[in-house]
């Protein structure tokens, strides 16, 4: 009997998914990175833990960190040397967060939407919101929110930090095409370019009127900067919450 594959425990989603060689003979050989294997490369050659340490944080065995890091060094040499793209997806992995303990379980049956959140207004750019408000929804109302404080994470750890909250919708303005991948792996829909109200703007998706843009993005990294991200505007066709 083949023993099933233990799920490896990673902390923060990629902040950029997919890389190329320009003018490579290679463009159209893919190479697949899984998120466990990023988790390994992250933790050992960014972070500079110890195979054991690494093992500790992932919740495997020190040999499990071994094979991986053999695995996705061997992925890299091939995308340097014969100039392949390279994708990050997929893999054996759930995604763990320290900052979620108080946050309260969602029961059976609940919607739990979340929105970028800065005095009671949408916050205009996704990665570097500071907290969120969580809405759980049942039978198309509102029966409970919370604040979760983001502590200064960055774009890659928001979406991780979000499906460890259990969110299935996230509301927000601008957002990257890295943070929308990391969402998408997450499983959690995407309703941006949003703006106003927070507590209006679940209310207007709960009604299936919510005014946003779904080809919103941002490419600031500086929240302060004076030129917004974009104009929020009706989208009948694309409704998240269909």
């Amino acid at each position: 009997m083949v023993r099933p594959c233990r799920k490896r425990i990673i902390r923060r989603f990629p902040d950029h998914w997919m890389f190329s060689v320009p003018d490579s003979e290679s463009h159209n050989e893919e190479i697949i990175m899984t998120l466990d294997e990023y988790e390994t490369l992250r933790l050992m050659d960014y972070e500079g833990m110890t195979q054991e340490e690494c093992a500790e944080s992932m919740g495997v065995a020190r040999t499990t960190v071994t094979a991986i890091y053999d695995s996705v060094r061997k992925k890299l040499a091939r995308f340097i040397v014969e100039g392949c793209s390279l994708q990050i997806t997929g893999g054996a992995y759930v995604v763990d967060s320290d900052m979620n303990a108080e946050i309260e379980e969602k029961g059976e049956g609940i919607m739990r939407i979340a929105v970028t959140y800065e005095n009671g207004e949408i916050f205009r750019h996704f990665g570097r919101t500071e907290s969120f408000k969580l809405y759980d929804v049942a039978d198309g109302e509102i029966t409970g929110t919370q604040i979760l404080d983001c502590n200064g994470q960055g774009h890659g750890a928001l979406a991780g930090v979000l499906n460890e909250a259990q969110v299935d919708v996230l509301i927000c303005g601008g957002i990257g095409m890295g943070a929308r991948m990391a969402l998408a792996e997450a499983g959690i829909e995407l309703c941006p370019g949003a703006a106003g109200d927070a507590d209006e703007a679940v209310k207007a998706l709960l009604a299936g009127n919510l005014q946003f843009d779904p080809d919103e993005t941002c490419h600031h990294h500086d929240h302060q900067h004076e030129h917004e991200c974009g104009h929020a505007h009706g989208c009948g066709e694309h409704n998240c919450h269909e």
